[in-house]
């Protein structure tokens, strides 16, 4: 994957063990997952998992936690030698769409419009990936820590909505871009 330029960016949280990426799921799983600290019976274990290292990407996507399914947010620390692993794998679903690679692959990477905190979206896209069935086990076992931040995004969501951008841009968190070697 190194083809990436600065219309696509791997911006994340991360120091030299572990890569922070967002997922958001139902009550059952965030609860399971979070008192595990990896994921249990309530989480399928038979299809794609998508893992997204953009807060405010996952933010878009749930809504602010807001949407069914996806009313609760986790952080995942994840180990980066894994995240690389992925990386090393990955088919790009843009560059593929007539590629039947797609089909066969244990990893997929989706490029998705990077967000403002209002939602709107910026000219750069931040990265996604979808841990195929064949992989779940081995990124479940890569997991560091899991920690629920639904209510750091609710309260993200209210003060957004009651237009203190200022003080909700302060509980972002803080990024850089994630060098491929």
């Amino acid at each position: 994957m190194s083809n990436i330029n600065n219309y696509k960016t791997i911006r994340a949280t991360f120091n030299k063990d572990t890569i922070i990426v967002y997922q958001a799921f139902n009550d059952k799983i965030a609860d399971e997952a979070v008192k595990l600290q990896k994921f249990g019976n309530e989480f399928s274990f038979r299809r794609m998992t998508w893992i997204k290292p953009s807060f405010l990407w996952m933010m878009e996507r749930s809504n602010w936690a807001n949407k069914v399914n996806q009313n609760r947010i986790l952080e995942i620390h994840l180990k980066r030698d894994f995240w690389n692993k992925c990386l090393e794998l990955a088919v790009d679903t843009d560059a593929s769409k007539s590629n039947k690679n797609i089909k066969d692959a244990q990893i997929l990477v989706q490029w998705d419009p990077e967000r403002t905190l209002r939602g709107a979206k910026l000219n750069i896209r931040s990265i996604q990936i979808g841990v195929s069935r064949n992989m779940i086990n081995e990124y479940n076992e890569n997991i560091e820590r899991i920690v629920d931040l639904t209510e750091k995004a609710k309260k993200m969501y209210l003060l957004n909505t009651n237009g203190k951008f200022d003080k909700s841009t302060q509980l972002l968190p803080k990024t850089k871009e994630y060098k491929i070697v």
